[in-house]
């Protein structure tokens, strides 16, 4: 494909507002995987583009929060490593496994975060005692869902955030905040594995990755400012709007022959 300036100039701004977005509630690939699609960077390359340029949006997001001493990279190592080996074993099983069954399930799983975060009880503004430990948390979600951003990913940031605040029994704030250490940290592990199969378009990817990085601050100040009155509407709002495209994706067919 031939990268234009008017392709470059697009691609960043989408990559902007997806980073903003991101930043708060995750869902940035929503908009940014479609978009290179539609410049026609074919598919397997698209993946591991939006992967290298959200690298950067959500290590922008934890770099202001870690910044800002709203949360400690000390006290998340042990998830930050659970997440990291949990994200390559699934950047390399990917390769080897059906993911159809993901495929079906998620949609109702980012539904039902969607619904949990609508119904539940106005989310308090400290956080409060845990339900499991650290260690378990740690390789139950960070190596599971690490796992699954590496294997497949949409709806990765609101799972994590779901868990943070019902099992961590973190505010929105302080969950939102971890959620884009461990975001970055499973980004990380799949970029390692595209970038060593040669797939990122480096060009492409770097543009939208400056977009990305400042989209993503601008969003994190929002959390820090604006806190759950933006927050919770967000990942309900994002959450449905992935489950409704994976969704169309997998039903595209059936739903047309309704009408």
């Amino acid at each position: 494909m031939e990268l234009t300036l008017e392709i470059l100039t697009i691609l960043f701004f989408v990559a902007t507002v997806a980073g903003f977005i991101d930043a708060m509630a995750g869902g940035g690939g929503l908009l940014t995987l479609p978009a290179l699609l539609a410049a026609g960077v074919p598919p397997t390359q698209a993946l591991a583009t939006n992967k290298l340029q959200s690298s950067f949006g959500s290590f922008s997001a934890s770099w202001y929060f870690v910044r800002n001493g709203i949360v400690s990279i000390k006290e998340m190592r042990v998830a930050i490593a659970c997440t990291f080996i949990g994200s390559a074993v699934g950047a390399e099983a990917v390769q080897y496994i059906d993911a159809g069954v993901l495929t079906s399930l998620i949609p109702l799983l980012l539904v039902a975060i969607s619904l949990y975060f609508l119904l539940m009880p106005k989310t308090r503004e400290q956080s409060g005692k845990a339900k499991i430990s650290e260690a378990m948390f740690a390789f139950s979600v960070g190596g599971g869902v690490g796992f699954y951003d590496g294997f497949f990913g949409p709806g990765t940031g609101s799972i994590f955030t779901v868990c943070f605040v019902a099992l961590g029994h973190f505010s929105l704030v302080d969950a939102t905040a971890r959620t884009k250490v461990l975001n970055f940290t499973s980004n990380i592990a799949a970029l390692l594995f595209f970038i060593l199969a040669g797939l990122p378009i480096w060009e492409l990817g770097l543009v939208m990755a400056v977009g990305g990085f400042m989209g993503a601050q601008l969003g994190a100040k929002v959390v820090v400012s604006k806190g759950q009155k933006w927050i919770r509407p967000l990942v309900i709002t994002m959450s449905m709007l992935m489950a409704m495209k994976l969704l169309w994706e997998q039903h595209q067919q059936w739903f047309l022959s309704m009408f």
